[in-house]
């Protein structure tokens, strides 16, 4: 039976029914400011922290439980002679029950209220007695999350495990809220680097049936995956989250009205426009093998001529801003079809990468494919500014791919694309291969490679199937290898002076 308890919370969820029954077991309350006033108000008598402290609430309220009779109460070892001479000394008497969380740093910051208002918004006191009480777990119940308040009523106060767990659930607690203040008034440190996330959900499984995986959202992030609207269909799985996370990173990056279908982390068909009726077709002929089982995300409404096209194929997911009546009801047929819908796709923007190591992880910024046309090497013709825009749509969609990459590009849509490959000879091969299952080569076609040419084989390769332009990085010490060979073909060469490598 628990003896008395020290109750300081911002969420009061479920607080009354908590307490309640503990009450009528003879449980003391010591309260501060608001928690007291409401406990008072639901009927309960609290003991007012000042009264506990001999000392008032000052600095409107920063100072109130920081006290050396609240911690001495709490830190306080059971069967530790001293420590009872000194509880005995100052009049203390010890808690077994603590029952604080924070105030709501969290969501202030989604608010963005101004600096000085955050500042105030900063937990000292409830953070101070929590990993007190965390600390001696061996005695002390601690509860930092109303949802763990049944669990502590069915369990007995003695478990050492539930107590030991709840501590740990602490130390995780502040953890996160310091994480979230550190990076609020220093988010370009690069000294130290917490990855502070909360559980979204337990996947059914990671990339395999026997991998286990977790879905976490990161706290300091205000939108993502957690806050798209699922309309239909099966609960996402890790490699689905995967893949949207791709599809929708380059329909962000393309900007103007398109539509990307992903597939293993790779894109598999890519066409912008101003109709999104021909963008939807020229998507789904970009290449109809690999597009089965793929990932379509696009920045356009889904209305039911698209929703037609679209459902004579297997998608895992779509995502996208709306869908009309009519689309529902045809995407009705397959229940396992998961449609997704996101209001805003420019909020999704991110800025950092995060990739594990042995004993570590590594981060760096996104990749940049800002527009740098005048700072272009142009071996040949100068290309038309229909060329540049196609161009630029390329080396984005290269960039999204596997390394080493090679994107064919025509009139607003990828025609061939490898990806994954060893050497530059294959993927170019792959691309091009692809290309001409379902496509032909044009006076038109572009293709981009995502790094510099080593040799001058591709080159001759890209010549044979009469492919004009070719856009790449340079860099390469047989640079002027290449650029000559190229020159003797016929083939319009282009350095941008930017690789985008992906691994």
């Amino acid at each position: 039976m628990y003896k008395r308890a020290l109750v300081s919370v911002s969420d009061k969820t479920g607080l009354v029914n908590f307490l309640q029954p503990l009450v009528e077991k003879g449980l003391e309350i010591v309260s501060t400011g608001g928690t007291s006033k409401f406990l008072q108000e639901n009927g309960f008598k609290v003991i007012d922290v000042s009264d506990v402290t001999h000392f008032p609430e000052v600095m409107d309220g920063r100072v109130k439980t920081l006290h050396p009779h609240i911690h001495m109460g709490l830190l306080a070892r059971a069967g530790n002679v001293n420590d009872q001479k000194i509880l005995e000394q100052f009049q203390v008497s010890m808690f077994d029950l603590v029952v604080v969380n924070l105030y709501p740093f969290e969501e202030s910051l989604k608010n963005d209220l101004p600096f000085e208002q955050m500042i105030e918004k900063i937990d000292i006191g409830g953070p101070s007695m929590l990993r007190s009480a965390a600390k001696s777990f061996s005695r002390i119940t601690v509860v930092c999350d109303p949802y763990d308040y049944t669990r502590v009523l069915e369990t007995s106060e003695q478990d050492l495990v539930l107590k030991k767990e709840l501590a740990a659930k602490v130390f995780y607690h502040t953890s996160l809220y310091d994480s979230l203040i550190a990076g609020y008034l220093n988010p370009e440190n690069k000294n130290e680097f917490v990855l502070a996330g909360r559980l979204e959900k337990k996947l059914r499984y990671g990339e395999n049936p026997l991998q286990n995986a977790y879905w976490y959202r990161d706290i300091k992030s205000k939108n993502g995956f957690h806050n798209f609207k699922i309309i239909q269909g099966k609960e996402l799985s890790y490699n689905n989250l995967l893949d949207l996370d791709s599809a929708l990173k380059l329909c962000l990056e393309i900007g103007e009205l398109n539509a990307v279908a992903v597939k293993h982390n790779n894109p598999c068909g890519v066409a912008y426009g101003e109709s999104s009726d021909d963008i939807v077709f020229n998507l789904l002929k970009t290449d109809p093998v690999s597009i089965f089982g793929g990932i379509l995300a696009c920045n356009f409404e889904i209305t039911q001529r698209h929703a037609e096209q679209l459902n004579e194929i297997f998608l895992e997911c779509i995502v996208a801003p709306s869908y009309s009546m009519d689309a529902l009801k045809i995407f009705e047929k397959k229940k396992n079809l998961r449609l997704l819908k996101i209001d805003n796709l420019d909020i999704l923007k991110s800025s950092i990468q995060v990739k594990t190591i042995l004993g570590g992880f590594l981060i760096q910024t996104d990749d940049d494919f800002t527009a740098t046309v005048s700072e272009w090497k142009v071996f040949g013709k100068q290309p038309s500014p229909k060329l540049i825009k196609e161009i630029l749509f390329g080396e984005k969609v290269c960039g999204y791919l596997k390394s080493n990459s090679i994107a064919l590009v025509d009139n607003g849509k990828t025609i061939g694309l490898g990806m994954g490959q060893v050497n530059r000879v294959d993927a170019v091969e792959q691309a091009i291969g692809r290309a001409l299952k379902f496509h032909k080569i044009t006076e038109s076609t572009i293709l981009i490679s995502d790094a510099f040419f080593p040799f001058k084989d591709s080159i001759e390769m890209i010549a044979k199937h009469n492919i004009k332009w070719v856009f790449q990085p340079g860099g390469s010490i047989k640079d002027p290898e290449v650029v000559e060979a190229a020159k003797n073909l016929d083939v319009q060469l282009i350095f941008s002076g930017k690789r985008h490598f992906r691994h």
